[in-house]
């Protein structure tokens, strides 16, 4: 996250613990940043009579929602940096209810690949506890643990086996309720490390040397990752003098009250409006019961499409723009109003002022002063038949706010009669804003909960529609150098088996039909100076050239296929196309398009395991398939044969089989950015310009039915790495053939796109003229012939006569192999790659001599 981005605003030069600070002689004492970040309130407590009020966690503060998610990503980024990406990858994240219960959920998603999971009061019935603990101090103590996933906690065993805990609390004051949870735990799961996360480590030196004894009393490591540290100093008889204030303070604003009767009836109320959302099939709406990367990955799918309902209903709203927005989360239902609000803060951009806050169990006294940290309450009946009986809830810092438009996110299990009462939350904020959203997710409840009907029983979400058991994509920087954000691979990780096979013996194989080219990959070809220094120039010729038809592709794909197509390449040549055609819609358009990498080999069809993931996050309709070229079309051919049968084997349904590629000089789809069969640089070379990452893999000792496709990650290749390289040149180009673009994809929208065919008639000719009698071996395109030259073994290459530099690269590789050049007429490509056609080792090239080495 960048430095603005984490920066928390700060609006009142007074600091807001003042007004404590002076009657009661609470000091903060720490970092400056401390100061900042907290403010000071009083609470109606037996236990302890201030509040730590946080400016950047959105509970009893409203924020800017890309603040506090920036706060907690931040603490899970640095978490992961301590665990290294192995340990990080195995992590499971607990935050507790219901303050940290949104803080938790963004530190996870901070280490990016783990699970999370926090603490409920809430009971559901059906569901089996998992585990409990106290928290000694606060209003109200008992945590259950409610996991669907009764393994989640479990960690993958004892001892060394078991993965890392992360605790996340907001604020961490004395350990009690940390130690609490880990000596629960670790009495069932032992393991060796355990990572404690807070906003502020706020201890005594008595309650750090505790923990230190705690630490070695049980034989695990104890982390501490906080962003800022101090303590609090609380005079003698500081308890008693704070409940005296609070009781004074409250009997004053009382006796205001009933001087003022009918104020609040005098006042217009607001009009509530229910905005549906969609909310994503199987995505739980938070944490309660586990969460899981894969849910992460879906929520993010489905964000801007939620965001915009809510902007659109805020636009259709009586009266001007809302300028000032809150997004009104509910207790432990956090991080979704949280994320839904980061989304609508980027979509509405400068336009409007988006915070966010939530509603809260705790009883806080309010004082309308700037020196104190809660200026105002809102109070209402609880709505969510709570276990512990009826009972006042607040929302803090809301009235007297200015807000034009409040959106109150509630679950389903909230969404009742006291919620809709003429003294229920949404009646008190209608007092205080222009217009009231109202948005109601489904409550997730495990497969084994009861079943709906019986009392207290929350509402069912839709049902899933995979197993559990689907993978997770992997991202980079733990496979593939490309950023996360790039690319999601709907692939297993194989980089630790030995998968590659000498070109010959691999050749010798495929045609004698005793191995398909899918289950070993050739040894990567590591380019010459000269070669490198031939890619390096192309790429600088050539770069608005791609930027053209990356453009052209783009806009066709979004005019056709829109509002947010998702991004499927074909691995690995469509791979760095998808990326770049995300990048052009995101630098044109603003658009966040999610974007993956599947695998499809010819003969076998494509990895159904991941239609099926996608299928599971995505409405299908929405996938468009992405790849770098056409040659003869095979690919095309074999995906539509694909789908077909995957439906028919009862997969979902609602695929489009049509792939839109940067370049079709084979005539062989509808979408494309160009025709024409040039050089595209990442044709040049293998995984170095692919994100180090290999071609896929099916075999069946290795990949089983529920299983993705492998590939390898070529971590050993950094050093020659120009994947980046590749897109940031080619992307610096998007401005400058901006309006090119825009005039050639309205030409082609408007045009007659249908397949040719050609470059297939071409190749069948072919294939007979020159005694191949087999499609297969015949390669065509500058992408093709390459892959020819680089991975398999050439017979000759037919060359287009007069074309120049968009064969450079070819004789040069041609030569170094030994392979011949003929230079024909009559050529719809630019050039042909021809493999030999009756391979044994020892007759390789066209006069039956071994090759060169490269």
């Amino acid at each position: 996250m960048s430095e603005r981005a984490t920066r928390e605003e700060t609006v009142d030069v007074v600091w807001s613990g003042s007004w404590v600070a002076e009657r009661l002689g609470v000091a903060l004492e720490g970092d400056g940043e401390l100061q900042e970040l907290l403010g000071l309130a009083l609470r109606r407590n037996p236990k302890r009579a201030h509040l730590l009020v946080s400016n950047v966690l959105g509970k009893h503060v409203p924020q800017r929602p890309s603040v506090v998610h920036g706060a907690g990503f931040e603490l899970g980024e640095r978490v992961r940096a301590l665990l290294g990406d192995r340990e990080a990858r195995r992590a499971v994240v607990l935050g507790y209810a219901e303050t940290a219960t949104g803080l938790g959920h963004a530190v996870a998603d901070g280490l990016r690949d783990a699970p999370y999971l926090h603490s409920t009061r809430r009971p559901v019935a059906g569901v089996e506890q998992a585990g409990g603990f106290e928290e000694t101090h606060s209003h109200a103590t008992s945590h259950l643990l409610l996991p669907e996933d009764r393994d989640l906690l479990a960690g993958g065993g004892t001892g060394a086996d078991a993965s890392v805990l992360v605790l996340v609390d907001d604020e961490f004051s004395t350990g009690n309720t940390v130690l609490n949870t880990i000596r629960a735990l670790h009495a069932l799961h032992p393991r060796e490390r355990y990572v404690i996360v807070a906003l502020v480590d706020m201890r005594s030196a008595d309650d750090r040397d505790r923990l230190a004894v705690f630490a070695a009393e049980i034989g695990a490591r104890v982390d501490l990752v906080t962003r800022s540290t101090g303590t609090v100093a609380l005079p003698d008889g500081v308890l008693e003098r704070g409940q005296a204030l609070v009781a004074a303070r409250e009997a004053e604003q009382a006796i205001r009250a009933e001087g003022s009767p009918g104020a609040v009836e005098d006042t217009d109320s607001a009009p509530v409006t229910r905005v549906d959302l969609d909310w994503p099939a199987g995505v739980p709406d938070g944490g309660r019961h586990g969460f899981t990367p894969s849910h992460r990955a879906a929520l993010e799918a489905a964000l801007p499409a939620m965001a915009d309902r809510i902007a659109d209903e805020l636009g259709d709203a009586a009266g001007p723009a809302p300028r000032r927005v809150l997004v009104l989360g509910f207790e432990e239902l956090m991080y979704a109003p949280l994320r839904l609000g980061t989304t609508l803060e980027a979509a509405l951009g400068a336009d409007a002022e988006v915070r966010y806050s939530t509603t809260t169990r705790s009883p806080v006294l309010a004082v309308d002063d700037p020196g104190y940290a809660i200026r105002t309450r809102l109070v209402f009946p609880a709505h969510d038949d709570p276990a512990d009986g009826p009972g006042d809830r607040y929302a803090y810092n809301v009235a007297g706010a200015g807000f034009d438009a409040v959106v109150a996110v509630v679950d389903s299990t909230a969404d009742t009669p006291e919620l809709h009462a003429p003294d229920g939350l949404l009646a008190r904020l209608a007092e205080h804003t222009g217009h009231v959203l109202l948005t109601v997710l489904p409550s997730y409840v495990p497969a084994t909960a009861a079943p709906t009907g019986v009392p207290g029983t929350p509402t069912p979400a839709p049902e899933r529609q995979e197993p559990a058991v689907l993978p997770e994509p992997l991202r980079g920087p733990d496979f593939s150098s490309y950023a996360p954000q790039d690319v999601g691979w709907l692939l297993q990780d194989l980089s630790d088996t030995e998968l590659e096979a000498p070109t010959e013996e691999r050749e010798e194989a495929i045609q004698s039909g005793g191995a398909h080219y899918a289950e070993s990959l050739p040894v990567e070809y590591q380019p010459s100076a000269e070669y490198q220094a031939l890619f390096t120039a192309a790429l600088e010729a050539s770069a608005a050239r791609i930027a053209h038809a990356v453009g052209t592709v783009t806009e066709t794909v979004l005019a056709e296929r829109g509002p947010r197509p998702v991004l499927v390449s074909l691995a690995r040549a469509g791979t760095p196309v998808g990326v770049l055609m995300r990048r052009w819609a995101q630098h044109r358009h603003g658009l966040d398009l999610p974007h993956y990498a599947i695998s499809i080999v010819r003969g076998r069809g494509i990895d159904a395991t991941a239609l099926r993931w996608l299928a599971a996050h995505h409405d299908p309709a929405d996938v468009v398939f992405v790849d770098g070229w056409t040659g003869k079309g095979a690919i095309t051919r074999e995906l539509a044969a694909a789908i077909t049968e995957f439906e028919a084997s009862g997969g979902p349904a609602g695929f489009d089989p049509e792939i839109s590629v940067l370049a079709d000089p084979g005539g062989c789809v509808r979408t494309y950015g160009t025709r024409e069969d040039f050089l595209i640089p990442s044709a040049c070379l293998n995984s170095t310009v692919s994100g180090l990452i290999s071609r896929t893999v099916l075999r069946a000792d290795l990949v089983g039915p529920d299983d993705f496709h492998g590939g390898k990650f070529y971590r050993e290749l950094a050093d020659s790495d120009v994947s980046g390289l590749f897109l940031d040149t080619i992307a610096a180009c998007f401005d400058e053939v901006a309006g090119q673009v825009e005039a050639a994809a309205k030409e082609l929208l408007a045009a007659d796109r249908a397949p040719t065919w050609e470059g297939w008639a071409a190749v069948e000719r072919i294939s007979e003229e020159y005694g191949i009698h087999d499609v297969n071996l015949v390669k065509p395109g500058v992408g093709e012939t390459t892959r020819v030259l680089l991975r398999r073994v050439p017979w000759k290459i037919l060359a287009k006569r007069g074309v120049g530099a968009d064969l450079e690269h070819i004789r040069l590789l041609a030569e170094q192999r030994g392979v011949p050049v003929e230079e024909v007429d009559d050529l719809p490509y630019s050039c042909v790659g021809l493999i030999h056609p009756r391979f044994t080792r020892g007759a390789t090239g066209a006069d039956g001599k071994a090759v060169r080495g490269a």
